[in-house]
């Protein structure tokens, strides 16, 4: 299983924000932007300081994903960089 930040941006975008509005109202850090940018780990702080900021439950924010589906997701990825 792996975690996706995906809803966390629909979110922002749906709010008409950007990764710059959401660092300056949550106080998180530039690092930690660039970690949920890449889907990598971030601490349970940096989620609930965006949740607040926010104002919205974790699960507006990621969601899981297994393993299959990011393997699946990768394939369409390259075939499609491959067509285009």
């Amino acid at each position: 299983m792996h975690i996706s930040y995906n809803p966390l941006w629909k979110l922002l975008i749906d709010r008409g924000m950007n990764k710059k509005d959401l660092r300056e109202l949550s106080g998180i850090s530039t690092s930690s932007i660039a970690k949920l940018g890449k889907g990598e780990n971030i601490t349970t702080d940096v989620l609930l300081k965006i949740c607040t900021a926010l104002n919205c439950q974790i699960s507006d924010i990621l969601e899981t994903i297994t393993d299959e589906d990011v393997e699946n997701n990768e394939i369409k990825i390259h075939q499609e960089d491959s067509n285009g």
